[in-house]
């Protein structure tokens, strides 16, 4: 997108820069004084523009063209202070009130850059902080009771502001309580797993220790006192590392917290990014990166290799293993850099780095042996997210049916020749239509959370001849259209379109466009789509679109400028896409949709286009019929009712009982039911031979990872059966 903004001045004044006082630490009966003498913000020549330059964009290219006034601020502060401390474990009430000063600031701290009140709720969270961690390792060097009848509230939003320290005090004790029991029955799990022969044998059957490993010593059987210290001591490990990370919190996650909530309360989906955001942004819509493709986790204060990406640089190398710990990165010759209780997004800022550079990882193995690791960087692609397809064919018949997995709407905008979206599907169609077998295709954009609204357009048009898509209609209430002008049909056999809660934005936009023109069957293992109906556009180098030099990157804006419709004239905004036949759906108890989130855009309609409907008849309510018979006997779909009754229940019971006795009771019942309702096995009524080539190791171990998550999937079984039901009626 490209923004002109001539005419737009930015006033840059970086002189009379108030110094940050230093506020003495007080003890805590003198706490109370917190906020008597205010701290001020120093602001660099960046914050003194970079509010300046993000007001223009909202108020000038926002959809809703809000002014940003007493009003907003009264709203960004709300969603500043759960942002400042969403759990209510470090604040009182009494911190809150002296905060609630800049409840109606905000909107002009965002404009002069002078945000005194990062500097004040600053100066408040150091103190408490610092007061929490002295009575959390305190508390964690103690036995603890777990005998007592207290209950612990679990939901942060359940919860309020206590009124004292003390109060304070106390709620953090039931916390550590519950962390602690939690802790000590995990461990108590894996040492009855450990000297238990049945379990140990079964655990080893799963399990490849590799070559190098040597023998581990032979593990001593802990008592129970020893138990619940090392129960303590893990949870303090825990500790440590959360608040050596608060009290090293950097300015720009301050300024984040602060600038966010203002663009928050324009929508939920306009965002500010700094620099390095907006580079995981463009990762997650290319799907590529440069680096060694390994995926990383925390796990106390180290970085550890979860899993290698097939293909990549780690995986061609053969010695980076999943479950190494990194302990130190280096760049080709340079002096390695100690990672250890370094965050997981610092460490991954030294191991990325450009196609055809080296780095240099040292590694402690299993085994227990270190090893410094030369990898050469690479284009890592991560193929999970790209459109993948398979032939399924139920047991018994001689038809097939083409299956189009779409797990997000992809495009390079940076490289034309780069892979997309929609080339991908039309790559299967083709594939399909060389095979007479195949009598049906089933598009999948479950869990698509939408992507290029281009390739929404492009995807669509693949099923139809020609004619409108989408709406799309900007803050001036100017509208336009997106066409399918290519007027080949790419495939015109009986179409499904697997959508569930989490399909949004562009997934929405074709289901929407299908169902409008009558050429495919819309199911839903929901009642409905997420209901993501706005268009957001990225802008990046946001100085220097405006003329402003000489204060470093100040990242992108990511922002909703425009609001889509439907060809009939209604919005997917809130309301979604109402599936035609509507399947059980395992994640009912969950809140989600975007009716859930704050300050988000309500339900408009447009005047509807002129189309013409596919020319073959559905049978919608024969199909649904025979399906709602089907769905009732299906002992698969039997387990997601049942687990949804649990879970719903339990949603709703978010107090825990601070008792030994009664956690593993509560414990014991969560994993009985988990077993219960756990789908594993292979339905085994449909056969699944997928599309990948199986050159190599790399795309065999692709083919059955995603030929056995298809084999498990109940939904698909039923996709099938109303296919089979639509080829007969065609």
């Amino acid at each position: 997108m490209k923004l002109l903004l001539a005419g737009l001045f930015v006033f840059i004044s970086i002189s009379g820069h108030a110094q940050l006082m230093s506020e003495e630490k007080k003890d805590e009966k003198s706490s109370k004084l917190i906020g008597t003498i205010t701290p001020q913000f120093n602001p660099s020549p960046k914050e003194l523009v970079l509010g300046k330059i993000l007001k223009q964009y909202l108020t000038v290219y926002h959809y809703l063209k809000k002014p940003i006034d007493d009003d907003l601020s009264e709203l960004a502060f709300k969603l500043y202070l759960e942002r400042l401390d969403y759990g209510k474990q470090f604040l009182i009430q009494d911190d809150v009130d002296k905060l609630k000063k800049y409840k109606e600031l905000m909107d002009d701290e965002f404009e002069t850059g002078n945000l005194e009140i990062i500097a004040v709720s600053d100066g408040i969270l150091k103190e408490r902080i610092a007061m929490v961690k002295k009575h959390v390792l305190k508390f964690l060097d103690s036995d603890i009771n777990y005998d007592g009848k207290e209950k612990y509230e679990t939901d942060p939003k359940k919860r309020e502001y206590v009124d004292s320290l003390k109060e304070l005090k106390k709620r953090w004790d039931k916390s550590l309580t519950y962390e602690t029991l939690l802790q000590y029955l995990e461990l108590k799990d894996e040492q009855e797993e450990e000297f238990n022969p049945k379990k140990k044998d079964d655990k080893k059957k799963k399990k490849k220790v590799a070559k190098k490993d040597k023998k581990k010593e032979k593990v001593k059987k802990l008592s129970d006192k020893e138990l619940k210290a090392k129960a303590r001591e893990k949870v303090k490990k825990r500790y440590v590392k959360v608040f050596k990370r608060l009290e090293e919190e950097k300015r720009d996650d301050r300024l984040d917290k602060f600038y966010n909530s203002i663009t928050r309360v324009f929508d939920p989906h306009t965002h500010y990014l700094m620099p390095e955001e907006k580079e995981d942004f463009d990762i997650d819509m290319k799907g590529k990166l440069q680096g060694i493709g390994a995926l990383l986790r925390e796990e106390g204060s180290f970085i550890k290799v979860e899993r290698i990406i097939p293909g990549s640089a780690s995986w061609k190398g053969k010695e980076l293993e999943a479950g190494d710990i990194i302990l130190a990165v280096g760049q080709a010759d340079g002096e390695p850099v100690d990672i250890v209780d370094m965050s997981i997004r610092d460490a991954v800022k030294l191991i990325r780095g450009e196609k055809g550079t080296e780095v240099r990882l040292t590694v402690k193995k299993q085994s227990g042996d270190k090893e410094v690791i030369s990898i050469i960087r690479d284009v890592v692609v991560l193929e999970e997210s790209y459109v993948k397809g398979a032939k399924l064919q139920l047991k018994g018949k001689d038809f097939k049916v083409g299956y189009i997995n779409v797990p997000k709407f992809y495009r390079d905008f940076d490289d034309e020749n780069a892979r997309n979206c929609s080339d991908d599907v039309k790559k299967e169609l083709i594939k399909f239509k060389e095979d007479s077998k195949v009598k049906g295709i089933i598009l999948d954009l479950r869990g698509n959370g939408g992507g290029a609204l281009k390739d929404a357009a492009v995807m669509s048009g693949l099923f139809i001849e020609e004619g409108p898509i989408v709406q799309v209609k900007d803050s001036r209430g100017q509208k336009e259209k997106y066409e399918d002008d290519d007027e080949e049909v790419y495939n015109s056999q009986p179409l499904i379109v697997l959508v569930d809660r989490f399909s949004a934005s562009a997934s929405e936009i074709v289901a929407a466009a299908m169902q409008d023109y009558g050429r495919a069957v819309i199911v839903g293992s929901s009642k409905k789509t997420h209901g993501k109906g706005t268009v957001q556009a990225i802008i990046d180098n946001i100085g220097k679109r405006v003329g402003v030099s000489g204060v470093g990157d100040l990242g992108a804006i990511k922002i909703t400028i425009q609001m889509f419709f439907r060809v009939n004239g209604g919005s997917t905004q809130f309301k979604g896409v109402v599936p035609d036949i509507i399947l059980p759906d395992q994640y009912e108890y969950f809140e989600s949709g975007e009716e859930s989130l704050d300050h988000a855009i309500p339900y408009q309609t447009v005047k509807a286009v002129k189309y013409e409907k596919w020319d073959k008849n559905l049978h919608l309510g024969k199909l649904r019929k025979n399906s709602e018979g089907r769905v009732k006997d299906n002992k698969f779909f039997k387990k997601i009712k049942e687990s949804v009754k649990f879970y719903s229940q339990r949603k709703e019971d978010t107090e825990r009982v601070l008792n030994m006795k009664e956690m593993i009771s509560f414990k014991e019942e969560t994993k009985k039911k988990a077993e219960e309702f756990k789908i594993d096995e292979e339905i085994g009524t449909f056969s699944v031979e997928t599309h990948f080539k199986k050159r190599d190791d790399v795309e065999k171990e692709r083919a059955k990872e995603f030929e056995e998550s298809l084999g498990k999937d109940p939904v698909l079984e039923e996709s099938l059966y109303i296919m089979q039901d639509m080829i007969k009626n065609s």
